[in-house]
């Protein structure tokens, strides 16, 4: 196996779940990431968070080595030809998981509980496993490696799930922002053309899936119930449901 590319002492000092924060954050915003002002916000929430309790704070120049090391790499020529070993793996499997939380032992992958956005911060990322195309809550992520193309891949263990479930995915395409259950005083936020995380409850197994809104029946409700009808469209097979409230997630505002 090749040794890891100079590039990994960018890592050094951040937790998994902060590197997978930071790669987000770069993909939306590429170069406009090494600004100071933004470096300092990023390294104040890090600092502040309680995943790093008992760890040294994080600084702003730090932030910037990250993000000017990440930028580097994406501007590298891509070879002409892939090398046998088609990964560059950084393996942080002795540090444990970057986030700890609890993993029920009984848990199915149809049950997940309704709460606010407030209530969310132990489980503040969601991934899509390849297995079905079903969005997961993570429990932890293990540890990661970079593609030759460049792209991070983390290996998650999923919430309520033991090792055997474990799977690497791209935080690019596979990785998020945990999404929200709608309240019923939120309803009216939820438009058509939405994507939503919705709960598609079958004979054979209960999945939580990404579809989009095509139509909303809106019908009376108050705080505490809500009776509009969604008609969503899923994006893995085209099939079309009615669902209430109760049975859709959004996503985070942007």
């Amino acid at each position: 196996m090749d040794a890891p590319e100079d590039s990994s002492h960018y890592f050094t000092d951040f937790t998994l779940a902060e590197i997978v924060d930071m790669e987000t954050l770069f993909k939306e915003l590429g170069d406009q990431s090494l600004l100071k002002d933004f470096c300092q916000t990023v390294a104040s929430s890090f600092s502040c968070s309680v995943n790093r309790k008992g760890k040294s704070s994080i600084t702003w120049k730090q932030v910037q080595g990250w993000f000017q090391g990440r930028l580097e790499k994406q501007n590298q020529p891509k070879p002409k030809t892939l090398p046998s070993s088609p990964l560059l793996i950084l393996d942080l499997s002795n540090l444990g998981s970057a986030r700890d939380a609890e993993t029920p032992e009984n848990v199915t992958s149809g049950q997940r509980q309704k709460g606010k956005a407030s209530d969310v911060s132990d489980l503040a990322f969601e991934a899509k496993s390849a297995r079905d195309d079903a969005w997961y809550d993570v429990a932890s992520f293990m540890t990661y490696r970079y593609l030759r193309t460049g792209e991070l891949e983390v290996r998650v263990r999923f919430s309520g799930f033991d090792n055997q479930h474990d799977e690497w995915v791209n935080v690019k395409t596979s990785v998020r922002e945990r999404s929200i259950p709608v309240e019923p005083s939120e309803c009216g936020r939820v438009k058509v053309g939405d994507l939503l995380l919705c709960f598609q409850d079958r004979e054979d197994e209960a999945l939580y899936c990404d579809a989009h809104v095509v139509n909303i029946k809106r019908g009376s409700h108050d705080h505490r119930s809500c009776n509009c009808v969604f008609f969503v469209r899923y994006e893995f097979d085209d099939t079309e449901e009615q669902l209430g409230l109760e049975s859709i997630c959004r996503r985070p505002e942007e």
